[in-house]
């Protein structure tokens, strides 16, 4: 079974969401969620979720396509940002065409602890001009 393994933050889940969950799964069998910390989303983004990451979480569960779900690690060094990758030892690795992330670095951190995943850094799909959280964000704060 080749397991997969998808990160994001899901603050206002949106289709857009559900379109790079399908991508992800579409990688493999098993598709794992890392769902953001709100402390991790205000170190990254600046700013605090509007949803509570157990109300995110939640949500990502009740999601057909998700096999699992699970918060990620608490931001630190990267030992400890990455210890979920060491947890699970998926298969693929998946990021969003948005999310900030050194792919360089994971595929570095995957070798030296032994974890053989190919890492993917998805497109932006049609969606991309309509369905992204900074947008409806703005939109629902009008």
């Amino acid at each position: 079974m080749k397991r997969v393994m998808a990160f994001g933050s899901f603050d206002i889940l949106h289709p857009g969401h559900i379109d790079y969950l399908s991508k992800a799964k579409g990688l493999g069998d098993f598709l794992i969620v890392v769902v953001a910390r709100s402390e991790s989303i205000r170190k990254l983004k600046g700013r605090m979720p509007f949803f509570d990451e157990r109300d995110r979480l939640r949500t990502i569960r009740s999601l057909g396509i998700v096999d699992k779900a699970v918060l990620g690690n608490r931001m630190g060094n990267p030992e400890d940002r990455y210890g979920v990758l060491r947890k699970y030892r998926p298969d693929v690795v998946v990021f969003g065409y948005d999310q900030r992330i050194d792919v360089s670095s994971v595929r570095n951190w995957l070798r030296r602890n032994g974890i053989k995943a190919r890492v993917v850094k998805l497109r932006a799909g049609l969606m991309t001009h309509k369905y992204k959280s900074s947008k409806i964000r703005r939109a629902l704060e009008a």
